[in-house]
């Protein structure tokens, strides 16, 4: 195992670097790789830039790591700069089970939790774009995502006749294409010429911009440039707004990415596309679902469809795109002293068809059939054979007509992108049909502005009630937005029971509440402040005082959606009650903190 200088220089390593997570896996090496040094005038560059060494590399990656299989040394660890610690996912992740056979280059993705008590710095900046994402795209601060490049070929030099090793870039950044398009570029290369070529790449990497929503990025890596967009929260769902930016021609772009994160929906759905739509509904339920496949790379790919096809909605349960029965999880997951948690796995061990056999939802894709009731499917033109096994009765009627628009695109050979275009499509559609109720209910929590008073504290939001939610289905349900038939209301029923549901609710609640905080601090800075306070002591005085400079830091905590300008104008409020204070007191409350 071996961790790129920016896993031990980077602010993304301080405190408790992935490094410290990488430990006694068997049979794995491990070697380090040092940190080129800075020259001094492309230092004196980052410092006018406000930038530190590893800052650009921090913001998009926390460490890369190169994972081998020592044939010779057997159960052999060698951790470089760090000592060895005594648990590890990565390792074991990072390379195919050993039944899957995959011979040449493979590519996947993991994700793994980070350890429990543990904090990782990360660059300050992400957060700020945090906000400005689409709620599928935002960080879990409890998982990091792993984007591996494996390879296994002969080699008659070593000594069972077999080179192996993965290259793994380590993000918190759900960019699951993009990711993937940077290990084409340069993991080839880095297998052939080792560590300096890397050590130039994460240069690279460090002289990016920083990953802004919205912006049309243009990221050099070992000679190529990859012109990229990132969405943002107020993207219209199921646009690229990329594509239109391309139209013109540029002589220096080597690979324009239409997207950073999504999948190619169809080649995954293309053998059960006649049960698309009963699989989102057990995505959109969070339902126990394991899929076993042959190989990491289609395990990864299936199990990130399944989270995609429910988007804009974010799945907010559990999902590894390849999962081990070395994973720190595997117990509290294949537990049968307990119904299985909602989680969706993808594994390639052949020993999970046995472990995972009780679960009520299964996706084979392969030959060996499990027992239980199976939904057969026709392989269509798709590489992969697939297979549904479960009991559960969709609450809502199949559609026909999307199905046989696939069924006439296989028999016209339209090309995946465009069979993926129109999926796509169906199951946002599809996903906003089910939420717009939603959003409307929720929407009629909201107090009255008119409410709002700027000396009492902002109202509250009414509660959830959902019984009065399914009484609006009746005149305002999805039959508005959808041709779809079926027994909405029985879904929605169990929707609300659901991790989704309450992870979705959650974030509408943190919305909304946000918005009357906003609302509130406006109102606030409306007021005639001065003319208050010269009706009231100046203990009182003081305490609105305090109480001002905890909204402010409130404000610029949490992002508050508030008009431009109302910011400063509550520090300029400040400013002006304090200098009307005695002198005495305009020490104190200067020195408590700057304005």
């Amino acid at each position: 195992m071996a961790l790129a200088g920016p896993a031990v220089l980077g602010p993304g390593s301080s405190g408790s670097s992935v490094d410290e997570t990488v430990a006694a896996a068997e049979g794995r090496e491990t070697s380090g790789l040092a940190a080129p040094e800075d020259d001094e005038e492309e230092e004196d560059g980052r410092r006018g830039r406000g930038l530190l060494r590893w800052d650009g590399f921090s913001a998009w990656l926390h460490c890369v790591c190169v994972v081998g299989f020592d044939l010779e040394l057997g159960q052999a660890v060698e951790v470089r700069p760090r000592p060895p610690h005594p648990k590890t996912n990565i390792c074991y992740l990072s390379f195919p089970d050993s039944n899957s056979g995959c011979l040449g280059d493979t590519q996947f993705c993991f994700r793994f939790r980070q350890s429990s008590g543990r904090r990782v710095s990360l660059h300050c900046l992400l957060d700020q774009f945090d906000k400005d994402l689409p709620v599928y795209l935002k960080k879990d601060p409890a998982y990091f995502y792993g984007y591996v490049y494996f390879r296994q070929v002969r080699d008659q030099t070593l000594k069972r006749g077999y080179f192996q090793k993965s290259l793994v870039l380590i993000s918190k950044l759900p960019y699951i294409h993009f990711f993937h398009t940077v290990l084409k570029q340069i993991a080839p290369e880095y297998f052939e010429k080792n560590e300096p070529y890397l050590e130039a790449a994460c240069n690279d990497v460090d002289r990016w911009p920083a990953p802004v929503p919205g912006k049309t990025l243009h990221l050099p890596i070992m000679g190529v440039v990859m012109k990229v967009r990132i969405p943002t929260c107020h993207d219209k769902p199921g646009t690229t707004p990329i594509a239109q930016l391309t139209q013109q021609a540029d002589t220096h772009i080597s690979v324009v990415l239409p997207t950073v994160h999504e999948v190619d929906l169809f080649r995954c759905f293309c053998p059960v596309f006649l049960h698309s739509q009963m699989l989102w509904e057990l995505v959109l339920l969070g339902e126990p679902l394991v899929v076993m496949a042959p190989s990491p790379s289609e395990s990864s790919e299936t199990v990130l469809a399944l989270v995609n096809c429910i988007s804009p909605l974010k799945y907010f349960s559990d999902f590894r795109p390849y999962f081990t029965i070395h994973d720190s999880e595997f117990k509290e997951y294949t537990t049968r002293t307990q119904a299985p948690p909602s989680v969706i796995l993808g594994v390639t061990n052949p020993f999970f068809a046995k472990t995972l056999q009780h679960w009520p939802h299964i996706i084979r894709i392969g030959d060996l059939k499990p027992a239980g009731k199976t939904l057969d499917s026709k392989p269509g033109t798709g590489p992969l054979i697939m297979r549904v096994y479960t009991s559960y009765k969709p609450y809502l009627n199949r559609d026909d007509d999307i199905i046989r628009q696939l069924q006439k695109g296989v028999q016209q050979k339209r090309p995946s992108e465009a069979q993926s275009v129109i999926l796509r499509r169906y199951f946002l559609e599809l996903t906003q049909s089910f939420i717009i109720p939603l959003e409307r209910y929720v929407a009629s929590l909201m107090p009255l502005q008119k409410s709002i008073s700027p000396w009492k504290s902002p109202p509250q939001l009414r509660q959830f009630l959902p019984e009065e939610f399914m009484k609006t289905l009746e005149k305002a349900g999805p039959q508005l937005t959808s041709r779809i038939k079926g027994d909405w209301i029985g879904l929605y029923r169990q929707f609300l029971k659901s991790p989704n549901f309450d992870g979705w609710f959650k974030t509408r609640r943190k919305e909304m509440t946000q918005k009357l905080e906003a609302l509130h601090l406006e109102a606030l800075c409306e007021e005639d402040l001065l003319l208050w306070i010269q009706k009231h002591t100046e203990v009182e005085t003081v305490d609105l005082v305090l109480k001002l400079k905890n909204k402010l830091l409130q404000a610029n905590r949490e992002h508050l959606p508030v008009k431009p300008g109302t910011v400063e104008k509550l520090r300029t409020h400040i400013d002006t009650i304090i200098l009307a204070l005695p002198e005495d007191l305009q020490g104190i409350l200067i020195k408590m903190g700057t304005t």
